[in-house]
């Protein structure tokens, strides 16, 4: 596996991503592509839309879950790296926040969970830009 980094860290499910959505997109626009007003053609639809947001919605479910581990994570790691004034201002961090500063490293932390605070950095793309020794996460959903 290479070195995780801001370019290579976004997680792609090949199964779900390039086999399971083609195939409910294509199944639905087929869907659509044959309908006719009957209760067959209507429920078809409606079925293929209901996969298409099931898939769909059991990956942003998962995601959810990992990023409510990586605050309990974070604030166990605030707790033993970031200096007591610091820690106390965890509680003004958004989920954003802490899933991006969870890249940073044990020594850039303080400095850089400052700068988000003060600054109001909210975007998580330019929180990560900001981390110069990046900290892998390679067990992500």
């Amino acid at each position: 596996m290479s070195e995780q980094n801001i370019k290579n860290h976004v997680k792609l499910v090949p199964p779900f991503h390039f086999f399971v959505l083609p195939i409910l997109a294509i199944n639905f626009v087929w869907s659509l592509f044959r309908l006719r007003l009957t209760f067959a053609g209507i429920f078809g639809v409606i079925f293929a839309l209901a996969l298409m947001l099931l898939a769909l919605n059991a990956r942003l479910f998962a995601l959810k879950v990992q990023d409510r581990l990586i605050r309990l994570e974070e604030r166990l790691r605030y707790e033993r790296v970031l200096p007591e004034e610091l820690r106390w201002r965890a509680d003004e961090l958004t989920v954003d926040q802490f899933v991006s500063l969870r890249f940073a490293s044990d020594e850039e932390l303080p400095a850089l969970m400052r700068k988000v605070l003060d600054d109001k950095l909210t975007e998580r793309k330019a929180i990560k830009q900001l981390i110069k020794n990046w900290r892998a996460d390679y067990l992500r959903a």
